[in-house]
Order: C-alpha cells, then sequence, then structure tokens
C-alpha cells in the first residue's frame, strides 16, 4: 500500500482551469474570423504590444537574424536537429505501404500521404524555446509536409533570434512573428495574409491549449496539453541529489507542473525532499519551481518496485525516469507514459532539448491511449482497393448483397446485385428492367 510522505497542496482541475479561458479564447477566435488580419493585428498589439509592418519575416529578415546568433548557438542547433531527424526518419522507415492481393484479382493497399500544410507553434513568452521548433518543424518535413508555416511570439518585444534560427534550419516556409491565440486562430482560419493550415502542431500555454482544442475538427492538432509533468520511479541505488534535481528541471516549466517521486526508499525520498529545499533557495527559476513543487509535488513511498509500476501507470504521466538497478524491467511491465528515460545516464531534460525523441507529449492522464507527437502524425494513412477479377467481384457481390440487408441496407445491396448479375448472367432479385439494361 503506498504511502504519502508529501502530497501536493493544490489539485489540477482542468474543468474550472479552461472555463477561466474558454470564453476569452472564444472570442478572440471569432473575432479572427470576422475581421482578419486588424483583429489579429490588435489581439497582437494587446497580449505582445506587437504590430510590425508585416508578421511574417522576409528571407532578408531571417538572413539577417541568423546572422546575429553566435557560431556555437547555431552548431548546437544543428546537432540537436540532427539528432531529432534522424529518429523521425527511422520512425518513417517503420511505417510500411503495402499491396496485397486477398482472393484472386482483389487488391487491397496502403498508403502514407504527408499533410498538405502545417502550422508549427514554437511558444516564447518567458523563455526562448528554440527546443519546440525541432520537434515541431523538422519532423514535419522528414515526414515530407511541402508546406510548414511556423510562428513564434516576441519576447518582451525582442525577436527571438536563436529561435527564429532553430525554425529556420528546422525548414520552415514561413516564419511569423506572432504568437499566443493570435497565431494559432490566424494560422486555422487564414486571413487576407496568413494562408491556412491543415493542422497545428507544438505547445503552448492555456490559451494556446484551449484555441487548439476548440479548434480541433475545423483543423487538426498533435494532441491536448497541459502542464508539463515528471514522475521519477527511484529505489535505494538512486542518488538522490539527482532525483531532487530532475524533479526541479521540470518543474521549472510553470507553477502548476507536477513533480512526483515514487520510491521504494523512506531514506531516499527523505533526502530527495531535503536537497530540494536547499536547490530551491538560489535557483533561478525559483518562481516557477518553488510554487510547482509545494502546489504539485509529491512523495510517495511504495513496498516494491512492482507497486511502483502500477502507481506510476495509474497516473500516466508525460514523462517517466527510471532510476533502479534495473532500469529497462519498466520497458516490459509498464504501459502509460509519454516518454521513458531509463537509467541515471538519462533524463528528461535530455528528451526536452538534445537527445532526438520527440518532446511534445501527452499530459494529464492522455499517455492512456496516445503516445506524442511523431513523424506519423504528419502523415494521412490511406487505403485503396481495386477488383480485377469479375468472378471475385461477383461472389464479392453475393455477400455483399445478403450482408448488407442484414442491415437493412437495400441501396449497398443493390450495388453488390449489379455486379454479381452482370458478371454472371443472373437475373437481378429486385427489377427485370435493370436486369437488362446491364447487359
Amino acid at each position: 500500500m503506498p504511502t504519502i510522505v508529501k502530497s501536493p497542496t493544490a489539485q489540477p482541475n482542468p474543468r474550472a482551469d479552461r472555463t477561466e479561458v474558454s470564453s476569452r479564447v472564444t472570442a478572440i477566435l471569432d473575432d479572427i474570423r470576422d475581421r482578419g488580419d486588424a483583429a489579429v493585428r490588435e489581439w497582437s498589439a494587446t497580449f505582445d504590444h506587437w504590430t510590425p509592418e508585416n508578421f511574417l519575416l522576409s528571407p532578408a529578415d531571417i538572413d539577417r537574424i541568423v546572422a546575429s546568433v553566435p557560431d556555437q548557438v547555431i552548431e548546437d542547433i544543428r546537432f540537436v536537429q540532427s539528432q531529432v531527424r534522424g529518429f523521425a526518419q527511422r520512425q518513417l522507415e517503420s511505417m510500411s505501404e503495402f499491396e496485397m492481393e486477398t482472393l484472386p484479382g482483389v487488391f487491397l493497399g496502403q498508403r502514407h500521404i504527408p499533410i498538405g500544410r502545417v502550422g508549427a507553434y514554437v511558444p516564447g513568452g518567458r523563455y526562448p524555446l528554440t527546443a519546440s521548433a525541432h520537434m515541431t518543424i523538422v519532423t514535419a518535413k522528414v515526414a515530407g509536409v511541402p508546406s510548414v508555416a511556423a510562428c513564434t511570439p516576441p519576447i518582451r518585444g525582442e525577436i527571438p533570434a536563436a529561435t527564429v534560427a532553430a525554425m529556420h534550419l528546422a525548414g520552415a516556409d514561413e516564419i511569423y512573428l506572432l504568437g499566443g491565440v493570435q497565431a494559432v486562430g490566424a494560422l486555422a482560419a487564414g486571413t487576407e495574409t496568413i494562408e491556412r493550415v491543415d493542422l497545428i502542431a507544438g505547445p503552448g500555454n492555456a490559451y494556446v491549449a484551449e484555441a487548439k482544442r476548440q479548434l480541433f475538427g475545423e483543423i487538426g492538432i498533435d494532441l491536448f496539453a497541459g502542464p508539463t509533468e515528471i514522475l521519477v520511479i527511484a529505489d535505494e541505488t538512486a542518488d538522490p541529489f539527482v532525483v531532487a534535481v530532475d524533479l526541479l528541471s521540470q518543474a521549472e516549466h510553470g507553477p502548476d507542473s507536477p513533480a512526483v517521486l515514487v520510491t521504494t526508499s523512506a531514506d531516499l525520498g527523505a533526502r530527495v525532499v531535503d536537497h530540494i529545499d536547499k536547490l530551491l533557495v538560489d535557483m533561478p527559476t525559483k518562481d516557477f519551481a518553488e510554487p510547482a513543487w509545494r502546489n504539485h509535488g509529491e512523495v510517495i513511498i511504495v513496498d516494491d518496485l512492482a507497486e511502483a509500476y502500477t502507481v506510476a501507470d495509474a497516473r500516466a504521466s508525460e514523462h517517466v525516469e527510471v532510476l533502479t538497478a534495473e532500469p529497462r524491467e519498466a520497458l516490459t511491465t509498464m504501459r502509460n507514459y509519454g516518454g521513458l528515460f531509463l537509467g541515471e545516464g538519462t533524463c528528461v531534460s535530455y528528451g526536452d532539448k538534445v537527445i532526438g525523441t520527440n518532446h511534445v507529449l501527452p499530459t494529464r492522464g492522455a499517455a492512456r491511449y496516445t503516445g506524442g507527437l511523431w513523424v506519423g502524425k504528419y502523415l494521412k494513412t490511406v487505403t485503396y482497393s481495386e477488383v480485377r477479377n469479375t468472378d471475385s467481384s461477383a461472389h464479392l457481390g453475393e455477400v455483399c448483397g445478403r450482408a448488407a440487408r442484414v442491415e437493412l441496407f437495400e441501396g449497398h445491396a443493390r450495388s453488390g446485385d449489379v455486379r454479381a448479375a452482370k458478371y454472371t448472367g443472373a437475373e437481378l432479385p429486385w427489377s427485370n428492367a435493370l436486369s437488362a439494361a446491364t447487359r
């Protein structure tokens, strides 16, 4: 039976949180649909104090901005994008197109068609999140998406040069300095100067997430995302200092980011809490990490690792880090997680920033039914069929007629009937006149 050593002081209430922002988001989206560019400009002025002559960066603008980024930053961006690209390419290679003959002359097939136009939202706000450019744009381009329009907001009125460089090097076809609901709404609805997209991918704040939720169906989205989550499974072999650092690495995302430790060692749990208290004193991102840990942090003591995996699966967390003597056991034991990070040599921050797996992952329990963003999200898997053999078509037609009438679908049945009659010379059961017309 799990023992709770530290409980969260605040319980997440996604429905209440959504209610607070839903009406505002609806109003903004409706305004953009009604007034296009004028509305986008006004909302950008309201939220970001940003009203350039053109939100779209020209090739000359991009060249100038990229040239201002230090060489080491550019080199690191290229390295990380090569990791993301390599993993996405391997994912693509794992997806097979095929054609099979199921009956004589009956051919069924599957194709993967890239989505025509994708919007990549790269959040900014407080931090320039260059990594989100890698995850959304590079992966789309590996999938073969012909047109990627990428948006990122200014940061305190300044152009986020490193982010623009990352978007450009990732292969974005258009780069807009535009953020928030106004960016998502413009991409989804289209305006006089921004062509609408078919799918929007990328993380964002509560307003961006709500905008994507409201727009889903009108366009595709990658997934519904909430605050970043980390759950660490640790046994007595784990280093409590490493555990503490890793928990805070995700808590700094925002004051509502859950950071949870599930451990078989009460001593380790106590030492982790002590380390966190000390680390928070002078942590530069304390204003986010401290309330996240205070309000949403947890330490849970379990009897054994089997119970730890059960607790973790029930949570279905975005990130699960396994710091145990045999971390790969989790691969065959666990089912529900966005991303799994095995062993002390690995950490969630690697997944967020450098290692190559995608960091756009399911939160708030969605890992029970979906994985994260991957190359397949940018592809439509479609099927086709062709019947070349008249005997096979006649047989299928006879079965179709009987099967459809069981469901009282007479029109469907007749589609099968006409082929059975045409290819066998039999009379149509429902019309002598039509039977003659088919000959």
